[in-house]
């Protein structure tokens, strides 16, 4: 996994461990995809990252131009796999990561 464009491109991102059934990264190609159709909205936006995971689709919305993200997950794998990628990156400044869980109707 790694960040597919911008400021911080081709940076690799740490990922879960295989084991891990509760973290499914979103695959380059999605997020490539997914910005390439945000990516003229994005400059100085405010990013949410819901159910962050590694804080992938978080990071690369900085990356390409947001201003800000936060990265919102409750699982502590995730939360400590979103530090070690946003401290690796250098991103610190940009990026908030909040433990708390996410709201939906689908949750129990």
């Amino acid at each position: 996994m790694r960040i597919v464009a911008g400021t911080v491109k081709g940076r690799a991102l740490a990922g879960p461990k295989s084991t891990s059934r509760h973290i499914r990264p979103t695959a380059d190609r999605v997020r490539e995809t997914l910005f390439n159709v945000l990516g003229q909205f994005l400059d100085g936006q405010r990013v949410l990252d819901l159910y962050a995971g590694t804080g992938a689709l978080g990071l690369e919305a900085v990356s390409r131009g947001a201003g800000q993200a936060v990265l919102v997950d409750q699982d502590r794998e995730a939360l400590g796999l979103c530090r070690q990628n946003v401290d690796s990156l250098g991103l610190a400044g940009q990026v908030e990561i909040v433990a708390a869980p996410c709201p939906g109707p689908w949750r129990r």
